[in-house]
C-alpha cells in the first residue's frame, strides 16, 4: 500500500480507502463488517471513510466498533455532515447547530476523541457559508476535528470557502470528495485546476459507478447485489454501459488508472455479498482479501490515450440515447448539487484534457 499527502496538508492516507455507504449497518451482517475491516487493515489500508447518515447513523456506529483496539494514531477516520439524521428542522443541513450537535453525535458512535477529516456532505444553500466555516473552524480549534474537507461541491463553492478562509483566517479545505469514474467526469473541466491550483486533494467515490462498470463481468450476480442500484435511479448509467461494446476488459484499468493520476485516494466500498452472514464472514474477508491487489495494480498500470478516447467515443455515442438522470424523490433539478450532462455537454463533461501517456 502506498500513502499520499491529502491536499497540501501534512496529512497521509492510505491510496485505497475504505467506505462503508450502503453496507455497514444494513447490507453486511456486523460480525462481516468487522472481519472485511480487519482484512482491510491487513492490506494496509489505514483511511476509513464513512457518514452520519449512513444506514440512519448505524454506519459509524458498526464502523467505530471494528476499529476498536486498532490503534488510534494508525489510522485515519474520515466521516460526513449534511444529511437528516433526524426528524427535526436542525437536524440537517450545515448550520452551527447542526455540525456541532452531529460532530459530537459522531465522535460517540465512532468511539473516538477526534476526526480525522470533517467533510460537509453537500453545500447549504439555506445556511451563509461563514457560519458553516466558522463551525468547522471552531471544531478544529477545539481539537475534535484535525482537518476539513467537502463532497459534490460546485467548483465555485469550493473557491468561495476558500476565499472565506484566507480572508478570516479561518482552517482552510483541504480536500474534496466528488464521483469520479470513466463515465462521470464532470469534474475534470473546472474542479480538479481549481483544486490542484489551491492544494485540495480528491478523495473519488464510486470508481466503479457503484458497479455499473464491472457489471458486464458479473451479468450472473444475484439481483440483490444490484437491487439497490436501481432503487437509486442510476439505470441510464448501466445502459450506457451494456450498449457500449467497446468498453470490454479494458475499462476497470482505464478507471483505475484515471484515479490513480487525478485522486489522492479511492474509497472502496464494502463488497455487498448475500451470502456473507455473522456466521460465515469469508466472502466478504475474500472479496476485500482479492479486491484490493488488483486495484493496486491497476492504479499504476499505463494505458494509451487512444484506448481512452476509444471508450469515450463508446460512452458519448450510447449516451444519446439516455435521459437525464432521474430526479431523487423529493429533490428538485433547482435544489440538486450536481447534474447528469445532457447530451451536447457529455462530450465535454468526459473530455480528459490532459491525458498521462
Amino acid at each position: 500500500m502506498e500513502y499520499r499527502r491529502l491536499g497540501r496538508s501534512g496529512l497521509k492516507v492510505s491510496e485505497i480507502a475504505y467506505g462503508n455507504w450502503l453496507t455497514h449497518g444494513s447490507q453486511v451482517e456486523e460480525d462481516a463488517a468487522r472481519a472485511c475491516v480487519a482484512a482491510a487493515l491487513d492490506e494496509g489500508v489505514t483511511t476509513f471513510d464513512t457518514a452520519d447518515v449512513y444506514a440512519l447513523t448505524r454506519a459509524e456506529q458498526v464502523l467505530g466498533k471494528a476499529l476498536g483496539g486498532v490503534r488510534r494514531e494508525s489510522i485515519e477516520i474520515c466521516t460526513k455532515v449534511f444529511w437528516p439524521t433526524g426528524p427535526g428542522p436542525n437536524d440537517r443541513g450545515l448550520s452551527r447547530k447542526h455540525i456541532i450537535e452531529s460532530a459530537n453525535a459522531s465522535l460517540r458512535r465512532l468511539g473516538t476523541d477526534y476526526i480525522d477529516l470533517y467533510q460537509a456532505h453537500r453545500y447549504d444553500h439555506e445556511t451563509p457559508l461563514v457560519e458553516t466555516l466558522r463551525a468547522f473552524d471552531d471544531l478544529v480549534r477545539q481539537g475534535k476535528v484535525l482537518y476539513i474537507g467537502v463532497s459534490e461541491w460546485r467548483p465555485e463553492q469550493i473557491a468561495a470557502a476558500l476565499r472565506i478562509a484566507d480572508r478570516m483566517g479561518l482552517d482552510r479545505i483541504v480536500s474534496n470528495q466528488p464521483q469520479y469514474n470513466m463515465i462521470w467526469r464532470v469534474i475534470e473541466a473546472e474542479v480538479v485546476p481549481l483544486c490542484e491550483r489551491e492544494g485540495v486533494g480528491q478523495l473519488a467515490w464510486s470508481p466503479l459507478a457503484q458497479g455499473a462498470l464491472n457489471e458486464h463481468r458479473e451479468q450472473g450476480a444475484p439481483d440483490q447485489q444490484r437491487g439497490t442500484l436501481r432503487n437509486l435511479a442510476v439505470a441510464n448509467r448501466h445502459a450506457v454501459v451494456r450498449r457500449s461494446g467497446q468498453v470490454g476488459d479494458h475499462v476497470g484499468t482505464v478507471v483505475c488508472a484515471l484515479c490513480g493520476r487525478t485522486v489522492t485516494s479511492v474509497p472502496m466500498s464494502v463488497p455487498r455479498r448475500s451470502d456473507a452472514t455473522s456466521a460465515n464472514t469469508e466472502p466478504c474477508v475474500d472479496a476485500v482479501e482479492r479486491t484490493l491487489p488488483k486495484v493496486q495494480e491497476l492504479l499504476y498500470e499505463r494505458f494509451d490515450p487512444p484506448l481512452v478516447e476509444h471508450i469515450d467515443h463508446g460512452f458519448v455515442r450510447t449516451a444519446q440515447s439516455c435521459g437525464p438522470k432521474p430526479e431523487r424523490p423529493g429533490h428538485s433539478s433547482a435544489s440538486r448539487n450536481t447534474h447528469w450532462p445532457s447530451t451536447p455537454d457529455l462530450r465535454i463533461a468526459m473530455r480528459r484534457p490532459h491525458m498521462p501517456a
